[in-house]
């Protein structure tokens, strides 16, 4: 049987939403993004929502927009996919790596605490997996500093997700969003930031386009031309309307497609329970998006257990590697493996395994039996 690791939900149906921007002049941003973006700002209850190309150029266009550069620091998880800390080297400023739960993989205050100081200008929770970090307890620790520190919530992994009934960017400056093609809402590539700030949203109506004072449909919202100035850096970091027309139908589903996959997670918690495989702890009084669903397996048989499952046509994957872990960081850092012990030790069991609303009973089915086998068969050869 082939399993793939992931599908899309989108059809040739929605390829209609498409057709209805190519039959205008208008391809890049315009209209349909700010339809988009007043959907989110509903969505989320917030004032504010820009539509970008990427998280990753969402987040430049934040930490310049806050003016975040070379020398300020960043405090950033170990556990989490390397652009969390890429966008803050891109910038010149410094990523501080902090430990992460070793149950959940999520920041925490007590992670974060010693790792501040009078550089410090931001910090990027991760929500990752689907389950959001504790932003009012980081929030309040901010609160409590003398430092002008910002939140910047990483979302990548949690559009539909909550804590204790409050949405992401309840307790942050910005919270950042990833429509990439594998994401729970998806453009093939794309993202979006939102925030409260009426300042930082000034500032990046700029930086999310190389720094303009007006986008393409505002030079030519009276009729005719208007002239531009740039009083800022910025980059290029918009999303055009020929694919934010793919996302207002997904976000008006995105619960009904939750409940799909939060029953197939359901079912691989409960087969995997007393096995000797790890599941990721659930978070009380969290909303999980159940973006992914990894499992932590022996570390010394990670990789041919991964492998293995590609050979029974399984698609597997890591997500992922802990940051300090990997060459450049490890390199100009100096790190070592036990720096941040529970973000390695997580990076070398971790597997990620199928989970989309299409995949099918008997296809998960599929996906726990050769797991079960390939961690039981391979402890018992060890142990022996």
């Amino acid at each position: 049987m082939q399993v793939a690791f992931y599908k899309h939900e989108l059809t040739p149906d929605d390829a209609k939403s498409m057709a209805d921007v190519l039959a205008t002049p208008f391809l890049t941003s315009g209209p349909i993004c700010k339809k988009v973006e007043a959907q989110m700002e509903g969505f989320f209850n917030v004032r504010h929502a820009l539509l970008t190309n990427s998280w990753t150029n969402g987040a430049i266009a934040t930490l310049l927009a806050l003016g975040i550069g070379k020398g300020d620091e960043v405090i950033v998880p170990a556990m989490t996919f390397i652009a969390s800390a890429n966008v803050v080297e891109i910038l010149g400023a410094i990523p501080v790596l902090v430990d992460v739960d070793p149950d959940t993989q999520l920041m925490r205050v007590s992670d974060i605490e010693p790792a501040l100081s009078e550089k410090t200008r931001a910090i990027i929770p991760v929500h990752l997996y689907g389950q959001m970090c504790d932003m009012k307890a980081i929030a309040e620790l901010v609160k409590s500093r003398k430092e002008n520190i910002a939140i910047i919530e990483d979302c990548a992994h949690s559009f539909e997700s909550e804590l204790n009934g409050e949405k992401p960017g309840t307790h942050s400056d910005a919270a950042i969003f990833s429509f990439y093609a594998t994401k729970n809402i998806a453009c093939g590539e794309g993202g979006a930031i939102i925030t409260n700030n009426d300042e930082l949203h000034k500032g990046l109506l700029q930086t999310r386009l190389h720094g303009m004072s007006a986008g393409a449909a505002d030079r030519f919202k009276t009729g005719s031309y208007n002239h531009w100035d740039m009083e800022q850096l910025g980059v290029k970091a918009n999303l055009p309307d020929l694919l934010a027309s793919l996302l207002p139908k997904q976000i008006d589903k995105v619960y009904e497609q939750l409940a799909k996959r939060k029953i197939l997670a359901d079912r691989y918690r409960k087969a995997f329970t007393n096995s000797q495989v790890k599941c990721i702890a659930q978070v009380k009084g969290a909303l999980d998006a159940q973006h992914l669903f990894p499992v932590g397996v022996d570390a010394d048989i990670r990789d041919e257990v991964l492998f293995k499952l590609g050979e029974a046509g399984i698609g597997a994957t890591v997500n992922y590697r802990a940051i300090h872990t990997l060459k450049f960081y490890r390199e100009k850092y100096n790190f070592k493996p036990n720096d941040f012990p529970n973000a390695n030790a997580w990076g070398q069991s971790a597997i990620s395994l199928p989970l989309y609303p299409s995949l099918t009973f008997a296809e998960q089915d599929y996906v726990i039996e050769m797991v079960k086998k390939l961690t039981v068969k391979k402890l018992e050869k060890a142990a022996s």
